[in-house]
């Protein structure tokens, strides 16, 4: 099974820019997308209810803002679209969908701020996204979580200390989600350096690879066997963000 994770930035954007065609390219058969920035109906009929996909929108009420979604060739059993965080329901960040054979939660984690602004309130988003999580089988924990984990997960870690997205607090909600029994799948067949998810737009940051590996796909550890490959697709464009790709083998 191949489970695809991307940041489109703005779905109907993607759509300008090839993501329809990217999307028949890479015949995952599920799709998690985050910062979709629309509601279902302002979509095109591909877009609405693209061919052989079961599509699922959790859109924010704020217009042209956040959002996730999923197409998934496999019929969803249970949908929910809530952690339990008014704010952050409110704002479409989540969609968790029970298959027959393991469950999947597509997430887009908040930023917290370039000032630090709304870090309470992603730090308070993290703890409840944890302990909806502390009781579970065979899961997949997918999207944006707006955090780099380690040093090795960014282009220049020395001058990011104390920014936003790098943060000891904001790593260490990684930290409990490692601790809660899920494994970073990237990490599982990649250990180099020098593989980033999100690049800045400007300074020809994704040309130089100045970029973060903010992107990720978290599995439980009894998918560890199941795995094979999770990769990053920085030759895939049309955001500022790459897609993620895992395949399992149930």
């Amino acid at each position: 099974m191949r489970i695809l994770s991307w940041n489109v930035n703005g779905l109907r954007a993607a759509e300008r820019n090839g993501f329809l065609k990217r999307l028949e390219e890479i015949n995952a058969d599920i799709v998690c997308l985050q910062e979709v920035k629309t509601y279902p109906e302002q979509l095109s009929d591909q877009l609405r209810n693209p061919l052989n996909y079961y599509p699922l929108f959790n859109p924010a009420k704020k217009k042209g803002y956040a959002g996730v979604a999923i197409y998934s060739k496999l019929k969803p059993l249970k949908i929910e679209d809530k952690i339990g965080l008014g704010k952050f329901d409110g704002e479409g960040r989540s969609l968790k969908v029970k298959f027959s054979n393991f469950i999947l939660l597509n997430v887009y984690m908040p930023h917290g701020g370039r000032k630090k602004e709304n870090m309470g309130y992603k730090l308070t988003a993290y703890s409840h996204l944890l302990a909806s999580l502390r009781h579970h089988g065979e899961v997949v924990v997918a999207g944006d979580f707006n955090i780099a984990h380690h040093e090795i997960d960014l282009a220049r870690p020395n001058q990011n200390h104390k920014n936003t997205m790098f943060t000891t607090k904001e790593r260490s909600k990684i930290d409990d989600l490692v601790n809660l029994g899920f494994e970073d799948s990237f990490r599982l067949f990649n250990q180099k350096p020098g593989y980033y998810s999100w690049f800045p737009y400007g300074f020809d940051a994704r040309e130089r690879n100045l970029g973060w590996r903010i992107d990720y796909a978290f599995v439980s550890k009894d998918l560890r066997s199941k795995m094979k490959t999770s990769s990053i697709l920085k030759d895939v464009t049309g955001s500022d963000h790459c897609p993620v790709l895992l395949e399992i083998e149930f």
